[in-house]
Parts: C-alpha cells; structure tokens; sequence
C-alpha cells in the first residue's frame, strides 16, 4: 500500500504545474539545515494552497505558524494587488533565512513577518482577514480558532494544516501525547460549529478548508 502512495504521489507531481525555482531551493535548503523539515508545505500542497488563494482572492491574509517561509510565499500568490499577508513565526532561529526567502520570492513588500507569541500578537493586529491559514502548535489549535474568529471577514475563509495528524486522529492517544489530543478536540469542535461551513480534503497531512457564515 505504501509503495502504491508513492506511485500516486509520483504521478500527481508529474501532472501539476512544475515547482517555483525559489520555492524549490527553499525546499531543499529546508531539509538540509532544518530540524523537522518534514513540515514545510512541499510542491503538491503549496500549489493546492496558491490555488485555493487564487480562488478566494484574499486582501487580507493572516498564517500562524511560518516555519520557514514555503506556504506564506504560496499564498501570497494569490493575493489581491494591494494586499498583505501577516505571518507569525515563534522561533527567532528562522527569521534570517525566512526573510532571505521572502525577499528572493520578490515577496518581501507583501508579507508582514512577526517573530513571536501567537497570543500577544494576534489581539494586537488591526485588520480582519479574508483567509487565515493555521499551522502552528497543534495543542493550542482550538485556541487559536477562538482567538482569530472575530477577525475574519463574513464569508472568509480559514484553513487547517495537518488534521488527519498521520491517522492518529482515529485512534485513542495516549495520556502523554497532546498533540494528537489537540488536533482532535479541534476537530469535533469545527465539526459541531453551525457558524461555519467545513470539507476535509485528505491531502498530504490533511487540511480542513473552513467557510464563516456567521458570527
């Protein structure tokens, strides 16, 4: 079964658009020096993500959880003209080389970086956003949901990385392991929220694309 994953994966890749050149050495710049690397978006998940924002034509972007840059760059393709998009990262150890990326995207002048806690910075931002793109702490899921729901625009959209968690959402977690807890309590709670409508698509990790349709 897993070579048969392989195989298909191999196939969409080669019948998707090619992978940006910056993006690509991002890519490999990424799991070369930097632990954890199996987090950045990648090729098949950054185009569904420049897709998706293309589609909703935000003015207002908001991503918690930069990493090292790969899916802010994604979704600032889609942005309106005079948008923005605001990033918020928690480890000052990336901020160079998220800049450096930024910057050779061409990108620099859209996107917003905060080096920081997500729970100072978020009450503190002035605008609403029309996409919000979670991919931080998968324990403080849930409480991110509350603390950017306010902001988002009637009919905005937000986005869920990793809500699948590798299956493990299917399964009893063990007392110790929180993050799989927290990605589960996210989810019976978005799929009992009637202020929103919700699809899970199961790409990659999985991501939940969530519509505000009320307050």
């Amino acid at each position: 079964m897993e070579q048969q994953d392989d195989n298909l994966e191999d196939y969409i890749l080669s019948h998707i658009g090619e992978e940006d050149p910056i993006l690509a050495k991002l890519n490999r710049e990424t799991h070369l020096k930097i632990l954890y690397s199996r987090m950045l978006s990648g090729h098949l998940q950054g185009k569904i993500l420049t897709m998706l924002s293309h589609m909703i034509r935000p003015k207002r972007i908001l991503e918690l959880g930069t990493f090292t840059g790969y899916s802010a760059i994604c979704l600032a393709k889609g942005l309106q003209e005079d948008g923005k998009l605001t990033t918020i990262e928690h480890n000052d150890e990336l901020e160079g080389m998220i800049r450096k990326y930024f910057a050779e995207a061409g990108m620099d002048h859209k996107i917003e970086l905060f080096i920081g806690d997500i729970d100072q910075i978020v009450p503190n931002l002035s605008d609403s956003f029309d996409l919000v793109f979670l991919d931080a702490d998968k324990r403080q899921y849930l409480n991110h949901y509350h603390l950017v729901f306010s902001k988002v625009n009637m009919g905005g959209y937000i986005i869920a990385d990793n809500i699948l968690w590798s299956g493990k959402v299917t399964e009893t977690p063990s007392p110790s392991d929180d993050q799989t807890k927290g990605i589960i309590e996210f989810n019976d709670f978005i799929a009992n929220d009637s202020r929103v409508e919700k699809v899970i698509l199961p790409i990659r990790d999985g991501m939940t694309i969530i519509r505000k349709i009320r307050d």
